[in-house]
C-alpha cells in the first residue's frame, strides 16, 4: 500500500482523486471506482502499489504495437483493477472488482521488474491486462528506473487518464516517462462508452491529442462489434479522427470481437467487416491500418505508404521478414514512422 499521488483533500474526511477522468469524490473508508484507491482516514491509498497480478513476457506485437522494435519481446505487468466497466472486457479476472473485494497480488519491488526485462533481454516494458492508470504510482517508479537502464515504457490504456498525470507521465518540457501507447478508442459515440464501458468519449480523445503532442509514440485499437461500432459513418468517423489529430502515420489496429464477459449475444465479428474497416482507414489517409484477431489475414503486414512494397510481413504476432534499412524503407528510402525501427 502506498499514498496516492493526484488527490485532493476535502470537507468531512473527503478526497477528489485526480488520476483518471472520472475524477471520484471518495468518502473516508470507501473507495473510488477502480476498486484499487481508498481514503483511509483523509489519505487517498493506493492498494495495489507493486502487487502483481500478472507478469509475462510477449512479443510486442501482441500488445498490439507493430512499430516498436518490431519482433522484439516486451515484459509485460498487470495489477488489479480498472476505471472501465466494458461489458466485453477480455480480462474480467482481474480487472473488474467487486465492492470491497480483497487486493490479491504478489509484491515485486520496482527494481526487481527491470532486473527482470534485463534478463530476458526485453527491449520494453509494457503496462498491461488491466488498466495502467489505475497502477499508475508503481508504472512511475517501474519507469525512472526502466529509462536508466535503457528500457522503452509503454501503456495499454483506455487513454480516460486526467491531465494531470499526464504532466508526469509526459511533460510538455522534461523527460517523459511514457514512451509508446497503444490506445483503445472503443467506438465515436458518447452512447457507447456510456452503455458499453461506464465512461465518456471525450476524455479518451482528449488524451489521444495529449499523448500526440507531447511526443508520445501512438498505436489506436479499436474492437469491431457487430451492430455496437461497425456502422460505416463511425468507422470514416474513427479513422478521420486518427488521420487528422493524430497524424496519417498513425497505425490503427482494427480487431475482431469475440463474445465474452458479459457480452454474449453479438457473434463473432465477420471477417469482411474487418477488412472493410481496413478500407474505410486507407481510404481515410491512414498509411497503416492493420487487422487484428483474423488468423492467416495479411492485414499484419506493413508496406511502405509510398512505393506500397513490404517492410514488415508477420503472421501470429511473428515478425517473418524485414525490408528495412536504418529504419526506412529498402527498396524506396521512405521513413516508417515509429521507435526502433
Amino acid at each position: 500500500m502506498r499514498e496516492a499521488m493526484l488527490y485532493d483533500q476535502m470537507e468531512e474526511g473527503r478526497v477528489r482523486c485526480k488520476l483518471c477522468a472520472h475524477r471520484c469524490t471518495i468518502h473516508d473508508g470507501a473507495r473510488g471506482i477502480c476498486q484499487v484507491r481508498e481514503n483511509r482516514d483523509g489519505v487517498l491509498y493506493s492498494l495495489v502499489y507493486g502487487r502483481l497480478i500478472s507478469e509475462a513476457i510477449d512479443p510486442i506485437e501482441k500488445k498490439p504495437l507493430f512499430h516498436v522494435f518490431p519482433g522484439s519481446d516486451v515484459l509485460s505487468i498487470a495489477t488489479l483493477g480498472c476505471n472501465f466497466r466494458c461489458a466485453f472486457c477480455q480480462n474480467s479476472s482481474i480487472s473488474q472488482l467487486e465492492r470491497d473485494q480483497a487486493i490479491e497480488g504478489t509484491q515485486v519491488r520496482p527494481e526487481e521488474v527491470v532486473r527482470a526485462a534485463e534478463r530476458y533481454r526485453c527491449r520494453s516494458i509494457a503496462y498491461t491486462y488491466t488498466e495502467p492508470t489505475v497502477f499508475f504510482e508503481y508504472t512511475c517508479d517501474v519507469a525512472k528506473l526502466a529509462h536508466e537502464a535503457g528500457l522503452v515504457n509503454v501503456y495499454v490504456t483506455n487513454g480516460y487518464m486526467t491531465e494531470e498525470a499526464l504532466d508526469l507521465l509526459a511533460p510538455r518540457q522534461g523527460e517523459r516517462l511514457l514512451d509508446a501507447a497503444n490506445v483503445d478508442l472503443k467506438a465515436f459515440t458518447d452512447r457507447f462508452y456510456r452503455e458499453q464501458c461506464g465512461a465518456r468519449l471525450q476524455p479518451v480523445l482528449d488524451s489521444l491529442v495529449r499523448l500526440k503532442e507531447r511526443g508520445v509514440w501512438l498505436e489506436v485499437t479499436t474492437l469491431i462489434i457487430t451492430t455496437l461500432n461497425d456502422g460505416d459513418d463511425e468507422l470514416y468517423q474513427i479513422a478521420g479522427f486518427i488521420a487528422a489529430e493524430l497524424g496519417p502515420e498513425t497505425p490503427w489496429h482494427v480487431s475482431r470481437f469475440h463474445p465474452t464477459y458479459r457480452l454474449l449475444d453479438k457473434p463473432m465479428t465477420p471477417a469482411a467487416t474487418l477488412r472493410r474497416a481496413q478500407d474505410i482507414g486507407l481510404e481515410s489517409g491512414l498509411r497503416h491500418v492493420y487487422v487484428g484477431n483474423l488468423p492467416s489475414d495479411s492485414g499484419e503486414t506493413t508496406y511502405c505508404p509510398h512505393c506500397g512494397e513490404v517492410v514488415i510481413r508477420r503472421s501470429g504476432y511473428r515478425v517473418l521478414s524485414r525490408h528495412l534499412r536504418q529504419g526506412a524503407c529498402a527498396t524506396c528510402g521512405t521513413a516508417i514512422a515509429g521507435i526502433g525501427l
